[in-house]
């Protein structure tokens, strides 16, 4: 098999971030706008290497102006948008900036809302619970199992982690030059490539292609909680063989 990059380099090996708070909360963001609550796909993981939370969104085309908002206090009330202080953010780009990431430095309790802007209005991810002390993610890549490996629909299957409140997967499949090339989320510890049947979300804009014999390709997965916080993340290579 050949040697596959890792996807999630600048994820594995975080950086120091220089945090800058806005004077203002999330309710004088939103103060006279059109908003749209809970429709900003969102999630966050602690770093492996770091102290650094690493919050994931998905960026829909057209979407601009994204924003990081964190609780400023442990015991806020998630709902609160007061509660919420702008934090000067810096996405990064990840699949090539088919997905983009906060390296954030905030507190183990506190909730995190990111938030674009999209068609004149401004669109809010549900609240992310940061548990990166009582919670870290788990990096396993030995939990994925990948068999039919001599077709171009190969199958995946996982095992959680030590966490027991994981509700929905998050899978990537990607290219060796880490081109996403789908992107769906299954309740289901299974996904095919490229089967629809138990997808509960698809971020895929178009069919993708089909796999090449002999290419190399990268799974990436996310097992997320029900407040966002990914428990479980694993990343493989793998080759689509010859018969």
């Amino acid at each position: 098999m050949k040697a596959f990059p890792i996807l999630f380099v600048l994820l594995l090996y975080g950086c120091s971030v220089d945090q800058e708070v806005f004077n203002g909360t999330l309710r004088a963001a939103v103060r006279d706008r059109e908003i749209v609550l809970d429709n900003v796909i969102a999630c966050a993981a602690s770093s492996q290497n770091d102290d650094l939370t690493h919050v994931f969104l998905y960026p829909r085309p057209g979407a601009t102006d994204i924003r990081y908002f964190e609780t400023t206090s442990l015991g806020a009330d998630k709902n609160n948008f007061a509660e919420y202080e702008e934090v000067r953010a810096s996405p990064k780009d990840v699949f090539n900036g088919y997905l983009k990431r906060i390296d954030a430095q905030v507190e183990e309790g506190k909730w995190v809302i990111v938030s674009f802007e999209e068609d004149g209005r401004m669109h809010l991810c549900n609240p992310i619970r940061i548990k990166s002390v009582s919670r870290p993610t788990e990096y396993l890549p030995g939990n994925v199992q990948i068999e039919d490996l001599d077709s171009v629909t190969p199958r995946f299957s996982w095992t959680d982690g030590s966490y027991d409140d994981t509700i929905i997967y998050f899978q990537v499949v990607s290219t060796e030059n880490n081109d996403l090339l789908s992107g769906t989320y299954t309740q289901e510890k299974i996904f095919r490539y490229y089967d629809k049947e138990n997808v509960t979300l698809n971020i895929t804009r178009s069919d993708p292609p089909d796999l090449i014999m002999g290419d190399s390709y990268g799974f990436t997965l996310m097992g997320v909680s029900e407040d966002n916080w990914v428990n479980l993340f694993s990343e493989v290579s793998f080759m689509i063989q010859e018969n």
